[in-house]
């Protein structure tokens, strides 16, 4: 067995099929569940590797960008007002406006901040979109190589080809052997094994020397990777800096000890994002990763409850499985 299993009154009303890869920084496979290999796309778990070159290529220095600034690059943010002022501040910096931005619009996944935004009867704008420091920074990188910065999502600008050699470097795959495709937010978005995500973020995690400080910002500003209610952030709140972790879309979800022991990837089969939390956290409590994290806002995400329109609880999530490879 390999799923989360949606309860009602007892009675198992829902499955979502998991698939765990979690692998050392050589590629040893140390644990799984289902298909370790099973063909992912990362969606926006790639945004740690994407703002690599940042770091890589003297961009944060040259343009003195802030630890928060580099972690909004890294970003699926709520576009809560902190989020929205940092992205503002990233693209002053580099001398753009927001128009520049070719993300896209859409609403605000922060409640508060969507109807705030409603309220004042304003349309979202791009800077509003979850990938807008992620956008803002891949501008940052082609005004410091000197590339146009109209046209960098496209898949033959050199931004794009450059986020391509990025997963080639982690993954410690050759191009032909990772599937493109076109991201939400109009960029190109990489797929390749599951347990290849799971390598790259435990390479990160143990990277010396720049991409650490990839790794730095992410567990320095953990609101600025998700936002408020975020399991994102709120798991990155409860570990304190021995994990970092992100998020992507359709059940994808990666967490890398930042001493390089492990890198550990998730998809649930069925894209449903309910269900990732609740396997991110089972395999991390197999493996003996959260012992002795107490935290009330974490265990909200280890058994979700199902509530009706009355907020009466009727029913819950719960991981069905257990690691294979351990012991």
């Amino acid at each position: 067995m390999s799923h989360v299993v949606v309860e009602r009154s007892g009675i198992v009303e829902s499955i979502h099929r998991v698939h765990v890869a979690v692998v050392d920084q050589k590629g040893n496979l140390l644990a799984h569940v289902g298909d370790p290999e099973y063909l992912t796309f990362y969606r926006s778990a790639a945004k740690p590797f994407q703002a690599v070159p940042l770091v890589d290529d003297g961009v944060i220095e040259r343009f003195e960008l802030s630890s928060e600034e580099l972690a909004l690059c890294c970003a699926s943010h709520n576009s809560e007002p902190e989020h929205i002022s940092v992205a503002r501040s990233l693209l002053e910096k580099v001398g753009l406006r927001e128009d520049d931005l070719e993300c896209g619009p859409h609403l605000p996944f922060d409640r508060n901040s969507e109807e705030a935004l409603l309220r004042d009867s304003e349309k979202p704008r791009s800077i509003h979109n979850n990938c807008s420091g992620k956008h803002a920074g891949m501008l940052a990188l082609a005004v410091a190589k000197g590339w146009p910065t109209r046209g960098y999502i496209r898949r033959d600008h050199p931004v794009q080809r450059r986020m391509l050699n990025e997963i080639k470097r982690w993954s410690g795959l050759s191009e032909g052997e990772i599937g493109l495709g076109q991201d939400g937010c109009g960029v190109v978005c990489f797929a390749t094994a599951l347990s290849r995500l799971a390598l790259g973020f435990a390479r990160l995690g143990g990277a010396k020397g720049p991409p650490r400080q990839i790794v730095s910002a992410m567990t320095a500003h953990p609101f600025m990777v998700a936002g408020t209610g975020r399991f994102g952030t709120v798991l990155g709140d409860a570990v304190g800096g021995r994990m970092f972790a992100k998020t992507g879309a359709e059940g994808v979800f990666a967490v890398g000890a930042t001493d390089g022991a492990f890198g550990l990837g998730v998809k649930v089969e069925d894209g449903g994002k309910r269900a990732s939390a609740v396997a991110v956290l089972s395999a991390l409590d197999e493996l003996g990763m959260l012992e002795g994290i107490e935290s009330e806002n974490l265990d909200a995400f280890r058994n979700p409850k199902i509530t009706n329109t009355r907020g009466e609880d009727v029913g819950v999530l719960r991981a069905d499985f257990r690691l294979d490879g351990l012991g």
